[in-house]
């Protein structure tokens, strides 16, 4: 922009008659705002509201230079000044205080502007509907996005959007999903914003169903999928189990960014096939892609999930020396995880005391999981002391503790952390496990469905899948249940955990020889992993359980996992 020249026109002869069209000037304020100018820009503003009868046009002009510029409390005070010169605002100034806040996140401040929504004679346009919920979800009060939602006389893409949104900041991802088929049905349409939001949310239940009916609209719609989009899809199918899915869509793009070539890396890892992972590493690098921390955390962790500690000690030391990347606490964390599961522990306790900065909770956290692995209960409870200290309360150190404690026979030390958790009024998160049929999600907890398991149809599967294990010489190991109880209860609640229920609700509801895709909240437990194992192969069904550590992909009596998770 020709500044100078601008400037030469303002004084000319005319001058004063063009200063004095607030149309103009608020034009002016804009394109010196949208140039970088704000000097500028505030030198019109000024002269303009030293004089009666400015417009809405010109503070709001000011208010959106600034907020463009990323002066977001400077466009909230222009709008406070506006309001001191008993300026009435519109919906154009509403919509533009709400996104400052939402921005940054003034709750406060955004229930006063709303206030003066519901107090202005001019009603609320569809803008400033959207503003307010998009204010709300970034502050995180659900109530509110409903609210303004159903009150909405009209609702756009932008509406909907931003409901989903919602649900999803509120962990109500089922929710989530079902607003999005109800826009579907009421024929609102969708944005590629939508899909961006919904996919992942596809990816996190393992909602293999869905996430294929987005890719056929895709498909179906006349514009091109921009590369955020396709990484999303790409995501989706990986973190569903489907990598040959994923990999095909990752080699038909036609462009790719870091995220593209990440995602890959982080679906191959998760999955364990980390050989395949590495190649790909190798052919990013030939194309001069050059790798972040997020591609070494993914390469790391599955080296760890994979017993490659050779493979992931090299990596560490790969990255700052070839690649510059300078590793953070999450690269010492998976570092510190691989040496503890290799039974390495000391080696890790070596990384821990010269790493450059303090450990986190995730670092002890591994450590105490390597204690669990390898039986070293002394030193667990030296680590589990300052995981308490870091982390007071996360219940997964306490039951980690507890566990440890249990495999050892130490029942009084098992009861002490019980009395610890019930002191500090810590609860421990339930097993639970949900699988989509027929685009429904079905949810299972550990000990639950009482209703199911007393069907005539639950127990005609259950019992012909007894038989046919106890064939091939199956016995139920109890010593996963970690309680000072007898034999039979043990067995019993064996019995009773969340992913058994699921796999036998997909055995009923799902067609023979379809696989089946589990997805569970907590580690799948040893007798668990065997009992899939076996069923896997009595039944011929490919089994895809997906838990807090990886994928297990079953087949024919055996995992991916190789047993080692």
């Amino acid at each position: 922009m020709d500044k100078e020249y601008i400037n030469g026109l303002l004084k000319q002869e005319d001058s004063e008659k063009l200063i004095e069209n607030h149309n103009l000037k608020s034009k002016l304020i804009t394109l010196f705002s949208v140039c970088g100018e704000l000097d500028e820009a505030r030198i019109i503003f000024e002269n303009a509201v030293e004089n009666e009868g400015v417009p809405e046009s010109v503070w709001v002009a000011m208010a959106i230079g600034y907020s463009k510029n990323g002066f977001l409390r400077e466009a909230l005070l222009v709008y406070v000044e506006m309001l001191w010169n008993c300026m009435e605002p519109g919906n154009f100034a509403f919509s533009t205080a709400l996104k400052a806040c939402a921005d940054l996140k003034e709750l406060w401040v955004g229930r006063g502007v709303h206030a003066q929504v519901v107090k202005s004679s001019e009603g609320p346009d569809q803008v400033v509907n959207n503003s307010l919920l998009r204010l709300y979800t970034q502050c995180e009060c659900f109530d509110e996005v409903l609210k303004v939602f159903d009150q909405m006389p009209e609702r756009n893409i932008a509406s909907w959007n931003s409901l989903i949104s919602g649900f999803v900041k509120e962990d109500k991802l089922g929710e989530a999903l079902d607003v999005f088929r109800r826009m579907q049905r009421e024929g609102v349409g969708f944005s590629w914003v939508t899909l961006t939001t919904i996919l992942p949310i596809c990816a996190r239940m393992t909602a293999l169903c869905s996430g294929k009916e987005i890719h056929v609209q895709i498909v179906k719609s006349a514009r091109r999928p921009d590369v955020l989009l396709l990484n999303s899809l790409v995501d989706m199918y990986v973190k569903c189990g489907v990598f040959d899915y994923g990999r095909r869509l990752f080699d038909g793009m036609r462009s790719k960014d870091l995220t593209s070539w990440n995602t890959m890396l982080t679906g191959y890892g998760i999955n364990g096939y980390m050989r395949v992972a590495m190649d790909l590493f190798n052919e990013m690098v030939s194309c001069g892609i050059r790798p972040d921390d997020v591609t070494f955390i993914a390469l790391q962790s599955g080296c760890s999930h994979a017993g490659l500690t050779e493979d992931g000690q090299k990596l560490f030391h790969r990255m700052e020396m070839d690649f510059g990347v300078t590793p953070s606490l999450e690269h010492y964390a998976c570092l510190v995880d691989m040496l503890g599961r290799a039974g390495r522990i000391d080696d890790a306790l070596v990384v821990v005391k010269n790493m450059p900065m303090r450990p986190s909770g995730s670092i002890w956290g591994s450590l105490l999981n390597s204690c669990r692995l390898h039986s070293e209960v002394p030193l667990a409870e030296a680590i589990a002391k300052r995981l308490f200290e870091i982390e007071p309360y996360n219940p997964g150190n306490y039951v980690m503790l507890s566990n440890i404690y249990a495999n050892a026979g130490m029942w009084d030390s098992v009861n002490m952390v019980r009395e610890m958790m019930q002191t500090r009024r810590i609860r421990k998160e339930a097993g639970c496990s949900w699988v989509q049929v027929k685009n429904k999600i079905h949810t299972f907890v550990a000990g639950g469905g009482f209703k199911f398991r007393n069907s005539d149809e639950y127990k005609k599967v259950w019992n012909k899948l007894r038989e046919a294990m106890e064939e091939v010489g199956y016995v139920t190991n109890t010593d996963v249940v970690l309680h000072d109880v007898n034999e039979e209860t043990k067995a019993m609640w064996v019995c009773g955990h969340s992913e058994r229920l699921a796999t036998v609700f997909s055995l009923l509801y799902t067609a023979a020889g379809m696989p089946i895709r589990i997805t569970k909240n907590l580690r799948v437990c040893v007798d668990c992993h065997s009992w899939i194992k076996i069923v896997s192969r009595v039944t011929g069904r490919v089994i895809v359980l997906r838990d807090t550590n990886r994928f297990h992909h079953f087949k024919e009596g055996a995992c991916s996992c190789n047993d080692y998770w």
